[in-house]
């Protein structure tokens, strides 16, 4: 998979204007460090975030700017910031970045962070800024090492350059960045596991009330971002609102740009920077230059593993949440995977719920047992051992495990391309159901799960 920000030669200039999160790249994929980053303009908006701008004026533009959490959740960046207290005597406070990017057929953030370290750095020190806070902490996924040792280089670099530290670019505001290593579990992803992992505890989710905001990291507060998301705030604080707003396609209610990508059989697997509102058929067309030879797009998903299928005839819609939505699912992280018409979705939903059971952390009992009873169903129809009835035990998993009925979101986002699935391609799922037999049990069972 090719690590780019930019779809076929001459389609689009590499331009600050219209690519803020790419436009510094190299042509050979190296990371850019310090002097070629300030060469580039780096820090310019953190010295007018630091000599021009109070906290206050930061969070307001970050909010009316309009930009949303990168990670999937797409929740609004100037109000979580918004959430933190005001209390001035509440001076311990802390900034995580969530970079635990374990979502399959999601690498977005990896690039950002391996190539761009600078980037991330100086969108963690504006938002530290802006949020009052202390120290920050990179929470990266571990098998991330190659991003790893280039992070903390460039933490090493800022340090010297007085960019990190004590009595910041001479404003008295201290600021220390830490490289975190995460110990391999997708659940970290949720903010809340995230901060208990980070404290040294089992990766399990907070209940909330009370929020990060108020009770976060050692009980004090907290905000979490994802990589993404704090690598935008350096182009909108330098370049302003009504340009950030500018960027983004006719009819989309997001702002900005978005690292977008496709995977799969098509034949320019990679990454781009493009505006909200691109149609998928743009990117899948345009940009991944549609199926390889001999293959048939047979469907596909918008955003990581946790997002619902969709069919060819979806690909008008826009890409943006909104856009996502009036067709069925999320848009997730946006980095579309595309399905041939060789594969059985039956096994590829195996495959799929294999890895949300096996990275249950286990906390509450509908995804505890839910999950591994889908794919206990799932192995069995595979094999063509499926029984009548296991259609809709599968059908009513997805009810008992959505949104709402389970302690954090892992479980729904698992159960969402089951469902779906099942909606767009029932046949193949019937196809793998041993057929009733005079004297069988034939009665549907229906899941009774505790709590349901």
């Amino acid at each position: 998979m090719k690590l780019t920000s930019f779809g076929p030669a001459n389609t689009i200039a590499r331009a600050a204007e219209t690519h803020p999160l790419t436009w510094r790249l190299r042509d050979d994929g190296e990371p850019i460090w310090l002097d070629e980053y300030q060469a580039k303009d780096g820090y310019a908006a953190a010295r007018k975030a630091f000599a021009d701008m109070s906290q206050d004026d930061i969070v307001q533009t970050v909010k009316d700017s309009g930009l949303k959490g990168r990670g999937g959740a797409g929740f609004p960046t100037g109000v979580k910031w918004g959430l933190m207290p005001k209390d001035e005597s509440m001076n311990i406070r802390y900034l995580l970045c969530n970079a635990d990017e374990m979502e399959p057929n999601t690498w977005k953030d990896r690039m950002l962070m391996e190539q761009q370290p600078h980037l991330l750095i100086e969108g963690m020190l504006i938002s530290a800024r802006a949020l009052k806070a202390y120290r920050g902490y990179i929470f990266l996924r571990g098998e991330y090492t190659t991003a790893a040792k280039h992070l903390n280089r460039a933490v090493q670099e800022a340090k010297a350059a007085g960019l990190l530290g004590k009595n910041i670019l001479g404003s008295g505001f201290d600021f220390e960045l830490f490289v975190h290593t995460g110990a391999g579990r997708y659940i970290c992803g949720e903010e809340t596991a995230l901060i208990n992992s980070l404290e040294g505890r089992r990766a399990n989710p907070r209940s909330k009330p009370p929020f990060p905001a108020a009770v976060g990291v050692w009980g004090k507060p907290t905000c979490v971002n994802n990589v993404e998301t704090l690598c935008n705030v350096p182009a909108i604080v330098g370049n302003g609102i009504d340009w950030y707003k500018s960027l983004a396609k006719e009819g989309s209610e997001d702002h900005g740009t978005k690292l977008m990508g496709f995977s799969g059989k098509v034949k320019n697997p990679g990454l781009w920077e493009l505006p909200f509102g691109i149609t998928a058929r743009e990117l899948f067309e345009d940009y991944a230059g549609g199926m390889r030879d001999g293959f048939k797009l047979k469907c596909w998903q918008p955003g990581g593993a946790g997002t619902g299928f969709l069919l060819p005839e979806h690909l008008d819609a826009q890409m943006y949440a909104g856009g996502i939505g009036k067709v069925g699912t999320r848009m997730g992280t946006g980095l579309a995977m595309a399905v041939d018409d060789s594969v059985n979705m039956v096994s590829l939903l195996r495959n799929m719920e294999e890895f949300f059971a096996r990275e249950s952390c286990g906390f509450c009992t509908p995804c505890r047992d839910g999950l591994p009873w889908s794919v206990k169903l799932l192995r069995a129809i595979e094999t063509g051992n499926g029984q009548p009835g296991d259609i809709e035990t599968l059908l009513g998993l997805v009810g008992f495990l959505g949104p709402g009925k389970t302690f954090c979101a892992h479980a729904p986002g698992a159960v969402e391309p089951l469902g779906s699935a099942i909606k767009y391609f029932r046949p193949e799922f019937e196809a793998g159901i041993k057929p009733a037999t005079p004297g069988s049990l034939t009665q549907v069972a229906t899941p009774t799960l505790a709590g349901a």
